[in-house]
């Protein structure tokens, strides 16, 4: 029974791509290469042709069980995975971190306290939690009270060493994307600003905070200016202490809201923790930013979710500043101290091949927002494969429903699929586990990118280019139709 149902999900997941054919070949055992023009194109091929899709397609899937590799394409090639590169640094993190490790964030005492006043200098101590957010600073602004504080003599400082400083994740994508801020030793709120505007009588009244779920302080470090004029929407100029923002009134209606990346950590975590321990009656001074941590006693001390359940959220919400600071932490752990993502990625790319014999995977971040990185399907196979063997990586990734003959996604498929997605505009991405209606469990990886179209894009137009939906719609019912073909062949 189980064989039927396959089948019939199989030839209705490929009816939209294919013409009927008589049945699929045996599973060839070695990679299989695009043919010359004119040539009889192999099965896979003709699933790729049928896809439409302009640009390159790499695959290879293997058996779980046995770990022999049953089908690639594209030989030797690499693509730039997006975020599919996030299941890789979350077994980078893991073996040199551990699962249970915890990042730290605490307050330091540089001089003595004496009846509750510090006569030296206050610090807040990043330890490249990527999770911290207002409701962690707003809690431990209340125990530093608890402790005894209430009044610091000496300077306030934000120690952010713990990692290198970068300004921006991608410096190619527009300076207003949420998903490529600053990284650094701390980080608050995904090192995003809350945005929100509302049109009044007498123009718009604008805010910028670090809310949260019980807190909204204003900021301080960034600030947004309403300019008359339609384009661009959005312009960011740095000065000495302040993100300078502009935002182009035509764009706004009449109101609404948006997380703006910040591109100095520090200052808004300093900015922001000010604000929350004058709330406990604790008056700090401007805030100085570190990369040196001087000793002193620790007077509050705030740990985050085990390593675990932060790359559980990872790869559920495909966070890029997650990847990088926890990237960066297993790097620093390592014994290499990186100079910035560049330096860290590259350092993953040599442990993935010391661990897996990944020798054709030149990353250029963790996060996978770079589509400079490069990885060979095989090579991530080999990685899934192995990181199997101690289920330490399926029951983090997330459930990925195929769809039906209509194109609804459907819990009822007998392929299931646990896998991480990867979309970047023109390139698309999927790697991970399937286990078949036969219950045979196979690894995978799927990348396919249009480099050429995405080197013609502007800066600008890279948040929503035209023709970039369709493109990765395409992507995406190929990536079904190879699972659907996998599915069939190797089922039982």
């Amino acid at each position: 029974m189980a064989d039927r149902i396959s089948r019939r999900y199989f030839l209705a997941g490929l009816g939209a791509l294919l013409a009927p054919a008589s049945g699929w070949a045996n599973a060839p055992e070695t990679s299989l290469r695009p043919r010359l023009r004119g040539a009889r194109l192999s099965d896979p091929e003709k699933v790729i042709r049928a896809a439409g899709l302009k640009g390159e397609v790499v695959f290879a899937v293997a058996d779980v069980k046995t770990g022999n590799q049953l089908e690639a394409f594209g030989g030797e090639n690499g693509l730039p995975p997006a975020s599919v590169a996030k299941a890789l640094t979350a077994l980078y993190a893991l073996d040199l971190l551990g699962p249970d490790h915890r990042f730290e964030t605490r307050l330091i005492a540089d001089g003595p306290v004496e009846n509750g006043i510090l006569k030296g200098d206050l610090i807040l101590a990043g330890g490249g939690d990527p999770l911290l957010d207002t409701e962690a600073l707003a809690s431990m602004a209340a125990n530093l009270r608890k402790a005894g504080i209430r009044e610091v003599r000496g300077a306030f400082k934000v120690y952010e060493g713990a990692l290198p400083y970068v300004n921006s994740i991608d410096p190619t994508q527009p300076d207003h994307v949420g998903y490529s801020p600053a990284v650094t030793g701390i980080a608050l709120n995904f090192n995003r600003v809350h945005f929100e505007w509302a049109r009044g009588a007498k123009g718009y009244a604008v805010s910028m905070d670090a809310r949260s779920a019980n807190y909204r302080p204003d900021v301080a470090m960034a600030k947004m200016l309403v300019a008359d004029r339609s384009l661009p929407i959005y312009t960011y100029q740095a000065s000495a202490r302040v993100d300078n923002w502009t935002v182009a009134r035509t764009a706004l209606g009449n109101g609404g809201a948006r997380w703006l990346p910040v591109r100095r950590p520090s200052l808004y975590a300093g900015d922001v923790f000010q604000t929350l321990a004058r709330v406990n009656g604790i008056v700090l001074g401007r805030t100085q930013v570190v990369r040196s941590l001087p000793e002193g006693a620790v007077l509050v001390t705030h740990r985050s979710e085990p390593l675990i359940d932060i790359l559980r959220g990872m790869l559920k919400y495909s966070t890029n500043l997650t990847a990088e600071m926890v990237g960066m932490a297993a790097t620093k752990a390592r014994g290499a101290m990186p100079a910035d993502l560049q330096d860290s990625a590259r350092e993953m790319n040599r442990w993935a091949a010391e661990k897996y014999g990944a020798t054709r995977t030149a990353m250029a971040d963790h996060s996978g927002l770079s589509d400079a990185s490069r990885m060979a399907p095989g090579d991530l196979v080999k990685a899934l494969v192995a990181a199997r063997k101690t289920n330490v990586l399926r029951p983090l990734l997330k459930p990925y429903n195929l769809r039906d003959s209509k194109g609804r996604p459907t819990n009822s498929h007998p392929i299931k699929v646990d896998a991480k997605t990867g979309t970047l505009n023109f390139v698309s991405g999927l790697g991970g586990f399937m286990t078949t209606a036969g219950g045979v469990e196979l690894a995978f990886a799927i990348f396919t990118a249009d480099i050429a179209h995405r080197a013609t894009l502007s800066r600008a137009q890279r948040e929503r280019p035209e023709g970039a939906r369709p493109w990765n719609s395409r992507s995406r019912r190929l990536q079904q139709a190879l699972i659907e073909r996998w599915g069939s062949l190797y089922g039982s």
